[in-house]
């Protein structure tokens, strides 16, 4: 469902929803161009066509010399190209925005679902931290065994020095 959504923009044009083609296709074919023109390939390939196309209309090869010095022509499918590129490169930051934004939202959902999980386990553990502190700990126990072993030692010793001098005194 997310999926369908990310790649369906939210806004388009009457003209596209109400034709018989896929009204998905132009978008797509205007993200293609868009990212296609951002690429060093696409200003190589424009670089030889204009040297090209200079180079043939300024010696004239074969007699070809169709746009004379001041390339008009070739200014003209500069022009025609930009025309066109404009409108299909914002087509595609359009798309973009609208994906943009179809995250931003489930992210903010996602974001408020994991918020709420850590609340409950928050709580959870503050409910678990009550109910241990009533029992006994590691360290309170350990500590209560040191002293009563401490005890248990002294009274031994007392023990055994007692019984010392019961010995000597029914030696002497």
């Amino acid at each position: 469902m997310a999926d369908d959504r990310l790649n369906t923009p939210g806004r388009q044009s009457r003209w596209l929803r109400s034709s018989d083609q896929d009204s998905d296709a132009f978008g797509r074919f205007a993200e293609t161009f868009a990212r296609w023109m951002g690429t060093p390939a696409f200003l190589g390939w424009m670089s030889v066509f204009v040297v090209v196309w200079c180079a043939l209309n300024v010696v004239g090869i074969f007699g070809l010399r169709w746009d004379p010095y001041p390339f008009i022509l070739l200014n003209l499918f500069f022009s025609t190209q930009a025309s066109y590129s404009a409108p299909l490169i914002l087509l595609a930051e359009n798309r973009q925005t609208d994906r943009d934004h179809v995250r931003l939202t489930e992210d903010r959902k996602q974001a408020a679902q994991s918020r709420a999980d850590m609340d409950f386990l928050a709580r959870e553990i503050a409910a678990l931290r009550s109910s241990v502190s009533d029992m006994a700990t590691r360290d309170y126990i350990r500590s209560e065994l040191r002293s009563e072993l401490r005890e248990l030692l002294a009274e031994l010793d007392e023990e055994r020095t007692g019984s010392e001098d019961l010995t000597a005194s029914d030696r002497g």
